[in-house]
This record gives C-alpha cells, structure tokens and sequence, in this order.
C-alpha cells in the first residue's frame, strides 16, 4: 500500500527528519518541472523523426527516406514519441498538483490507457525526470524520488 504524502513526512519525522510538507510539495514541483523537460526531449525527438521522413518537394529520389518501409518506421516512431511527450505533460501537470501517489498513478494510467499506451512505458522517463531534478534542496529531491517511484512502482503493478 503507497504511503500518503503526509504518511511519508511522519515517517520521516519518526525517523530523525527527512522531507515534511513543504518539501514534498517542492519534490512534487521540481519532479513536475522535470517531466516538462523530459517532454520536451521527446516532443524534439518527434520532430526530427517527421522531419526526416519527409519528402522534399522537387527531389526525384524521394528524399533522405525513399523507402516506404523506412518511412513508415519513422512515421510511427515520431508519433509514438509525441504520445509519450504529450503523456508526460499530462504525467507533471497531475503530479505538479499534488496528491496521493496511487491517485496520481490511477490518473497518469488513465490518460496512457486512452492513449493506447501502457502506462509502464512512462515508467522510464518518469524515473529519469526523477534523476535529473533541477534543485539542491535534499528533502525536496527524496520527497520526488518516493513520488517517482510510488508511482513507478504502481505501474508495474498495472500491466
């Protein structure tokens, strides 16, 4: 059973400090903010997929990928990297809002599974966002990690 974000900082209290309130709520920001980021990368990914597969106009050989089957592997690698960015947009827009991690879980898997997609997939960048936090603040960057993996860890469990 996940622990409540207010389980979490009595945890941490009982055990001679560790992130309260405050920090969770930061941890949830700057792991929101790092989602963004992680978005980003992928929504660049997909652009440059597309753009590769495209055909210039006037170019007799069809362009860089004149091959159909080449194309249509670009084709479908771009759009499942602009599901995975628009995924993870929604991914840090729940989490930036804070709340029970199995709820959050429960809403990320929700938005993947009207996407078609499973919601383990966003497992890895969702750990990645979790690695790459754009703060010093300690306690901020734990309460992120437990959100990151409750949430992981939830996932997992939801194949």
């Amino acid at each position: 059973m996940p622990m409540e974000p207010e389980d979490i900082a009595d945890f941490a209290a009982g055990m001679g400090g560790g992130p309260g309130p405050e920090d969770i709520a930061n941890g949830a920001a700057a792991l929101a903010a790092a989602l963004v980021r992680e978005a980003v990368a992928f929504a660049s990914v997909a652009a440059s997929l597309r753009q590769a597969a495209a055909v210039t106009p006037g170019d007799p050989t069809g362009g860089p990928l004149s091959d159909i089957r080449r194309q249509r592997g670009a084709m479908a690698a771009s759009g499942e990297a602009a599901i995975k960015a628009a995924l993870l947009l929604d991914a840090a827009e729940a989490i930036g809002a804070g709340g029970d991690p199995a709820m959050l879980a429960g809403q990320i898997a929700a938005a993947a599974k009207r996407a078609a997609v499973l919601p383990a997939a966003l497992v890895p960048p969702l750990r990645a966002a979790a690695l790459s936090l754009a703060t010093d603040d300690g306690a901020a960057r734990i309460a992120a990690a437990t959100i990151a993996a409750e949430i992981a860890a939830a996932h997992g469990r939801a194949r």
